[in-house]
C-alpha cells in the first residue's frame, strides 16, 4: 500500500513539472503578436512549442560551417539536424534552440540561427 501511494505521489510530481515546463506565460503580456509567432514557430520536426520552452544561445555557443549548424550545450557540441531549422526569418533576432534533454544525450527539436556578432 504505502509502495502504491509512494509511486502515485511520484507520477504526480512529474506530471506537475512537465506542465511547469511548458509556456508559463511571461511573454503573453509583452507582445500579444510575437507570443502567437512563438507559439506556431515549428521545424521539419514538429512545434517547437513556445519561447519558454527553448532559450537563446550566446554567440560563442554556436556556429554554422558549410551551410551547417553546430551548438554547444552543457559544454559539448552537437550537430543540428537539418530538419531541426527553422527556416521562417527570425523575428527575434536572437539565436535560439528547443533541445529535448535525456540521460544519455541531447535530441534537438528546434534551433532558429541569429545574426552573428
Amino acid at each position: 500500500m504505502m509502495l502504491r501511494a509512494g509511486c502515485f505521489v511520484l507520477a504526480s510530481l512529474l506530471c506537475v513539472g512537465a506542465a511547469m515546463a511548458r509556456d508559463d506565460g511571461r511573454y503573453a503580456n509583452t507582445d500579444p503578436e510575437l507570443k502567437k509567432w512563438f507559439d506556431k514557430l515549428s521545424s521539419k520536426r514538429g512545434p517547437c512549442c513556445s519561447d519558454a520552452d527553448g532559450f537563446a544561445l550566446s554567440d560563442v555557443d554556436w556556429e554554422s560551417k558549410d551551410g551547417r549548424y553546430r551548438v554547444r550545450l552543457e559544454g559539448k557540441w552537437y550537430d543540428v539536424p537539418e530538419d531541426a531549422v527553422v527556416t521562417e526569418p527570425n523575428r527575434v533576432g536572437r539565436t535560439m534552440i528547443w533541445p529535448i534533454k535525456y540521460p544519455d544525450t541531447i535530441h534537438i527539436r528546434c534551433f532558429m540561427p541569429g545574426a552573428m556578432m
